[in-house]
């Protein structure tokens, strides 16, 4: 793997904060493997209601898994006080997603000032062997300042 410039020596600490407000990875139970500068790795075990109507790990679930950790792997690179977005992605599925987990890598393929070119693959993990199941390729852009928060959704029955 190349080895990059790192423009904030916390970015470690930063990734982990980033991760841990991320609701969605949360909820779906990802949780941070492995994190160095230009790459980043999530692992989810499987669970039921994951799945979709075959019994695989659900396409969407594994390509936000993957997603987030090329997104992860951009902002190891990224100067204090930086967020990332995804600004486009396209996702091959090569085989059916099923095991015992799930391990998400990203990693940078050409940094940038404002854009990043990332590559990610997803591996299952059934018997201790891994099996390629999707590789991604993504653009992620830089946002300064960190994370910008929208106010909370209200429902209709709490803004009459």
């Amino acid at each position: 793997m190349p080895s990059f410039k790192v423009q904030n020596p916390h970015f470690e600490a930063d990734v982990r904060k980033s991760f841990s407000g991320q609701s969605f990875m949360t909820t779906i139970g990802a949780e941070l493997s492995c994190i160095s500068a230009g790459a980043v790795e999530i692992s989810l075990p499987f669970r039921d209601d994951l799945l979709q109507h075959h019994g695989y790990l659900h396409g969407a679930v594994v390509a936000a898994v993957v997603d987030t950790a090329c997104g992860y792997s951009a902002l190891t690179l990224m100067p204090p006080e930086s967020t990332v977005l995804t600004v486009e992605y396209k996702i091959n599925f090569m085989s059916p997603a099923r095991g015992s987990a799930i391990v998400a890598r990203g990693q940078v393929v050409k940094p940038g000032r404002n854009l990043t070119v990332c590559s990610g693959e997803a591996v299952t993990i059934a018997g201790g062997t891994e099996k390629a199941v999707a590789v991604l390729t993504a653009t992620m852009v830089r946002v300064s300042g960190g994370p910008r928060r929208p106010p909370p959704i209200q429902s209709p029955m709490e803004n009459p």
